[in-house]
C-alpha cells in the first residue's frame, strides 16, 4: 500500500513515508521511514525527495520551496532533540546520505558529522566527557566535506593522516590522541584553504545545505554513471538526500557500529553474518579501512545490544520476507538502526534463500522465481576450481562473492582496464577499493584485498556484479606504489599469474585448472540433489526450475548443427531446435565440393556437384532427426554468401600472379580467381546469399530440401518421429518464398511418393529484414512459420556492421548513454522490437495458427525473452548452453505476466 504524494511537497519526516515509497524517497529514506514505522530505534530525520534532486539537475539550482520546507523539518528535528543544529554548548549533529530507488553502494557520497566547528567542537566534547571523540569527529567532517562538496584530491587528507599516526609512532588512527586529532585538523583546514581556495565553512547551515547540493551532483559522477550502466539502472531517477541526526559509535567503550545480514549473503545460509567495529563509525566498516570482528563477536563485547539487534533482524526480515541488509551504530550501549534494505546477494544464494522461504511460509513458489534471474543461473554455470589439482596456496581471505577467477596481478584500476582491453585477463589487487576503483572492478576478471570484510566496498559491489572476490586477506602485504604483493617473503609482481577462489577465500599462485560447476554436471544429468553443500545448490536450482517449466508459455528450443550440440541441448531441456544452420555443413572437407558447385560451367557439372553433396546432407540431418526424436527441427537452408566457401582474394591473385611469372599456372586456380571476382561484393552481407542463392544458383535449395526428405522418411520408416521444418533465409518479398515453396513442394511429394511415407514438412522463413517485418500479413500467405532472426534485423535496422562496430564505437555509445545495452545484447524494443511486434499481429491476421519463433542470439538474453513472451511468441531458440537461462526467464515471464493480469482484474 503506497501513500498519494504531494506534487509540490519535497521534504518528508521518516514518520510520513512507508517502504512503498522508493520512487520518491529512495530506498534508503523508504526504509528508514519504514524502520520508524515498525517502532524500531531509527534516529530521528527527514527525506528530501528525488523529485527535489530532479529539479536540481534539469535546473542547476534547488526547488524555490526547498530551503523553506528543509527549514521547517529541521525545526521540527531540532525541538524533538532538544538541541539545535551546531548551537555551542550541546550541538545537534546531522549526517547527509544519499539513497536512490536501486542500491548503489559507495557510488553516491555521504557527509557525516555536520553541525562542528571550531566553536561547536568544544561544547560537543564538554557534554560527551571525551575530548578525543569530539577532535575525532571533526576531522571526519572536515575530510569528508573537503572531498565530496569542495572536491578536494582525498589522497591529501589520508595523506596527512599517515603522517601524524608516523609522528606517533602508532599504525591505526585510534591510537591518535586528543591533542593528535586537533593538529590534524588545523592540517586538514589548512588543505582545504589551499585546494578549495576557502576557509572550512562555519556556519553549520552552510555545511548543511552544501552537503545537500553535493549528494544530488554525487548523481552525476563518473562512476555513478558507469555503475548505473553496469546495473542497467535508469540515469533520470534521480537520488533521495536524507538528513539524519548523528548518533556515535566513535564514543569509546560500549560504542561501534557495524554491518550484520540476515543471511549470509555469499551462500544464503542462515546464521549469524556481519561485520563489527569497536569505536568506529559507519564509513569504516564499509570502506575496510580497518579490520573488523565477525557479528557473533558482538554477543561477548555487549550482549545486551546483540540480543535486541538479533529480534530487531528477525523482525525485518520477517516484515520485508528477505535477506535484509542492516546498519547499526552502537552509542554508549544503546542501538541505533541506520539503514536496512533487501540485500545483494551472490548467485548461489539467490536461489537457496529462495526455497528456504518457500520453505518457511514466508513467500510461494511464484515470488521465489521472482527473486532469481538468468544472470545468476549463468553465473553458477561458470567453472570452478578443481580440488585435486596440485596448487601453491598463497593466503586466504574471506570469501566474498564466488567464482574461480584466474588473472594477471594488477594493481590500479587504470591498468586493469588498459591490460583488459588488449585482451589480458587481469585480478585487480587492492589494499582495500573505493568507488572510484570502480572502472578497473568491471575490467577484472576477480578482486582480492588485503582488508575488509563482508559488507567492505569491494564485497558488495563485486557481488553486485557476480564478480568473484576475495577480502581481508592479511597475510598478503599490497604495496600499491611498488606494483607488488608479498606473503611469508614472496614476491608477486605486477603481471604475475594468480588465482582466487570466491567460494573458499583461497588464494594461488599461477593459473589453477577449472572443472565443470555442479549445475552444469545437473542439467547434464551427471548429479542428483543430495545433502553436500553442493547438492544443496543444485536442489534449488532444481526446484526453481521445475517451478518455472510448470508456469511458462514460451518453450525453448537449441541453436545446433550436429548430433553433439542436438545432444547437449536436449539434455539441457531443449524442446527442440529452432536453427540448424546447413552452412556449417559445408566446412572441412566439403568445401572443395562447394566450390566445384561454384565453378560449374554447365548444368552437367552442376548437377554433378549437388549430386556428391546429397548424400552427405541427408546423413548430417538423420543424425540430426535421431537426436531430436519426437522434437521439431528447423534447417535453414544455406545462407551465407558463397564467397565464404572461396578462397581469399588477396592470397588466391598473389598465388596466380607468383604461378605465372614462373609460367606454370594452375587451370583450377585461375578458375577460381575468376569465380572470386565475379562473386566479389562490397557488402557481402546485403549481396548474394539466403534465399538469393536458391533462386540464382539452380538446384541448390531443391537439393538440401531433398536431403531433408529422405532422411525424415528414412527416420520415419524405422518408427522413428521426425518433425522437420524447412526455413527459407532472406525473404523480403512473398514472390522469393512462393518460387522457393513451390519447388519444395514438388521435392517433397517425389520423396513421399518414392518412400510411401506422408512426412507433413512445414515450411517458414525467417524474418530478418525490415521489408519482411513490414510485409508480415502478404508474406503469412506462402509461410507455415516465422522465426525473427533478429541478428541480421538488427544489423538491417541499425545499418551496423555487427562485425565491424562493435570493435569500433559501441564502447563510445555506451559511454555517451546512446546505448544502455549493445542492441546486439538485449533486444532494441523501441526500433527492432517494433518491428517484430508489428509482424506478429500482421502474420497472425492473415494466418491465426502461424507458428512464430526467435533464433537471434537474443533469444537467450534474458530481458530479450521476456519481450518475446510478449508479443506472443511460441518459442526461443539459442545456444544449448544458455537453453536453462532462457527456461527460466521464460518462467519468470510468464508469471510476472499472471500477476499482473490478476492485478488488472482487481
Amino acid at each position: 500500500m503506497s501513500e498519494n504524494k504531494d506534487p509540490q511537497k519535497f521534504v518528508y519526516d521518516f514518520t510520513e513515508g512507508n517502504k512503498d515509497l522508493k520512487d520518491l524517497l529512495g530506498g534508503k529514506g523508504a526504509n528508514l521511514a519504514e524502520m520508524t514505522n515498525l517502532g524500531l530505534p531509527v534516529p530521528p530525520g527527514f527525506t528530501i525527495t528525488t523529485e527535489a534532486c530532479k529539479v536540481y539537475l534539469d535546473s542547476g539550482d534547488a526547488p524555490a520551496a526547498l530551503r523553506e520546507e528543509v527549514s521547517a523539518h529541521l525545526d521540527a528535528l531540532e525541538q524533538k532533540m532538544g538541541k539545535k543544529l551546531g548551537q555551542a554548548d550541546d550541538p545537534l549533529l546531522v549526517s547527509v546520505r544519499s539513497g536512490a530507488k536501486f542500491s548503489m553502494p559507495g557510488m553516491m557520497d555521504t557527509v557525516l558529522n555536520i553541525g562542528l566547528s571550531d566553536e561547536s567542537v568544544v561544547g560537543l566534547a564538554n557534554q560527551a566527557g571525551e575530548e578525543r571523540f569530539a577532535w575525532d569527529s571533526y576531522r571526519r567532517l572536515i575530510q569528508m566535506f573537503g572531498k565530496t562538496v569542495l572536491g578536494v584530491e582525498g589522497d591529501l587528507f589520508e595523506e596527512a593522516l599517515e603522517a601524524a599516526k608516523h609522528a606517533k609512532k602508532v599504525t591505526v588512527d585510534t591510537d591518535l590522541g586528543a591533542d593528535d586529532l586537533k593538529k590534524l585538523v588545523k592540517s586538514f583546514k589548512k588543505i582545504v584553504k589551499q585546494e578549495a581556495g576557502r576557509d572550512f565553512p562555519q556556519d553549520p547551515r552552510e555545511q548543511m545545505d552544501l552537503a545537500i547540493n553535493a549528494v544530488f551532483d554525487s548523481w552525476n559522477t563518473d562512476r555513478a554513471k558507469l555503475y548505473r550502466r553496469q546495473e542497467r539502472i535508469p540515469g533520470d531517477l534521480g537520488t533521495a538526500v536524507n538528513v539524519c541526526s548523528m548518533v556515535f559509535g566513535n564514543l569509546g567503550a560500549g560504542s561501534g557500529t557495524g554491518v550484520a545480514f540476515t543471511r549470509d549473503p555469499a551462500s544464503g545460509h542462515q546464521g549469524v553474518y556481519g561485520d563489527y567495529l569497536e569505536n568506529a563509525q559507519g564509513e569504516d566498516v564499509v570502506a575496510g579501512i580497518r579490520n573488523t570482528v565477525a557479528l557473533a563477536d558482538l554477543e561477548s563485547i555487549d550482549k545486551k545490544s546483540y540480543d535486541q539487534l538479533m529480534k530487531i533482524m528477525e523482525t525485518l526480515e520477517t516484515h520485508y520476507k528477505d535477506l535484509c541488509d542492516i546498519e547499526f551504530t552502537i552509542e554508549r550501549g544503546q542501538l541505533w538502526m541506520l539503514q536496512t534494505r533487501v540485500g545483494k546477494r551472490t548467485a548461489g544464494a539467490a536461489f537457496r534463500i529462495a526455497t528456504q522461504l518457500v520453505d518457511q511460509g514466508l513467500i510461494d513458489e511464484a515470488e521465489a522465481l521472482q527473486r532469481v534471474n538468468g544472470a545468476q543461473l549463468a553465473q553458477l554455470m561458470f567453472p570452478r576450481f578443481d580440488d585435486q589439482a596440485k596448487t601453491e596456496l598463497l593466503g586466504r581471505g574471506i570469501a566474498a562473492s564466488p567464482g574461480a577467477a584466474v588473472g594477471k596481478a594488477v594493481f590500479d584500476s587504470y591498468t586493469a582496464v588498459k591490460w583488459s582491453r588488449s585482451g589480458e585477463k587481469v585480478i585487480l589487487i587492492r589494499r582495500e577499493t573505493n568507488p572510484d576503483d570502480l572502472d578497473g572492478m568491471i575490467a577484472a576478471e576477480g578482486i582480492l584485498t588485503s582488508r575488509g570484510g563482508k559488507t567492505s566496498h569491494a564485497a558488495v559491489v563485486a557481488r553486485g556484479m557476480g564478480k568473484t572476490c576475495v577480502c581481508g586477506a592479511e597475510d598478503l602485504e599490497v604495496d600499491t606504489k611498488r606494483r607488488r604483493m608479498t606473503v611469508g617473503g614472496r614476491v608477486i609482481e605486477e603481471g604475475d599469474t594468480v588465482s582466487i577462489d570466491g567460494s573458499t577465500g583461497k588464494v594461488y599462485l599461477g593459473e589453477v585448472p577449472v572443472v565443470p560447476s555442479p549445475v552444469v554436471e545437473y542439467f547434464e544429468g551427471r548429479m542428483h540433489a543430495g545433502a553436500d553443500d553442493a547438492d544443496e545448490l543444485v536442489a534449488a536450482v532444481h526446484r526453481i526450475m521445475a517451478y518455472a517449466d510448470r508456469v511458462r508459455r514460451l518453450r525453448v528450443r537449441a541453436n545446433a548443427d550436429n548430433a553433439e550440440d542436438a545432444n547437449r541441448a536436449r539434455r539441457f531441456g531443449a524442446q527442440g531446435i529452432g536453427l540448424c544452420r546447413t552452412e556449417h555443413m559445408f566446412l572441412g572437407e566439403r568445401r572443395e565440393m562447394v566450390e566445384k558447385l561454384i565453378l560449374a560451367d554447365t548444368d552437367s557439372e552442376r548437377e554433378t556437384a549437388l549430386a556428391e553433396l546429397l548424400p552427405l546432407q541427408k546423413a548430417d540431418f538423420i543424425e540430426l532427426f535421431e537426436s531430436m526424436d519426437g522434437l521439431p527441427v528447423t534447417v535453414r537452408l544455406l545462407d551465407p554468401p558463397l564467397h565464404e566457401f572461396l578462397p581469399d582474394i588477396t592470397e588466391l591473385s598473389v598465388r596466380v600472379a607468383l604461378a605465372e611469372s614462373r609460367k606454370d599456372a594452375n587451370e583450377n586456380d585461375l578458375r577460381l580467381l575468376q569465380a572470386v571476382h565475379k562473386l566479389h561484393e562490397q557488402n557481402p552481407m546485403l549481396g548474394l546469399r539466403g534465399v538469393r542463392l536458391g533462386l540464382v544458383i539452380p538446384g541448390l535449395f531443391a537439393m538440401q530440401v531433398r536431403a531433408i526428405a529422405e532422411a525424415a522418411a528414412q527416420r520415419k520408416n524405422a518408427k522413428g518421429d521426425p518433425r522437420p521444418e524447412i526455413m527459407i533465409p532472406l525473404v523480403g518479398t512473398v514472390q522469393e518464398l512462393e518460387i522457393v515453396r513451390d519447388e519444395a513442394d514438388q521435392v517433397i511429394a517425389e520423396v513421399e511418393a518414392a518412400t510411401g511415407t506422408n512426412l507433413k514438412l512445414t515450411i517458414g522463413t525467417m524474418i530478418e529484414l525490415p521489408r519482411a517485418a513490414l510485409t508480415a500479413g502478404q508474406i503469412a500467405e506462402a509461410a507455415q512459420f516465422f522465426s525473427f532472426g533478429t541478428n541480421d534485423l538488427t544489423q538491417t535496422v541499425w545499418g551496423f556492421s555487427r562485425d565491424d562496430v562493435e570493435a569500433s564505437f559501441f564502447t563510445a555509445y555506451l559511454e555517451k548513454g546512446i546505448f544502455g545495452v549493445s542492441p546486439f545484447e538485449t533486444i532494441d524494443k523501441d526500433g527492432v522490437g517494433a518491428l517484430v511486434r508489428s509482424a506478429v499481429e500482421a502474420g497472425r491476421a492473415t494466418r491465426p495458427d502461424l507458428k512464430l519463433g526467435v533464433c537471434g542470439e537474443h533469444g537467450g538474453d534474458p530481458e530479450s525473452v521476456h519481450f518475446f513472451h510478449e508479443v506472443g511468441l511460441d518459442y526461443v531458440s539459442c545456444s544449448p548452453f544458455r537453453i536453462p537461462v532462457a527456461r527460466l526467464e521464460a518462467g519468470r515471464a510468464a508469471a510476472v505476466s499472471s500477476t499482473d493480469k490478476g492485478s488488472d482484474s482487481r
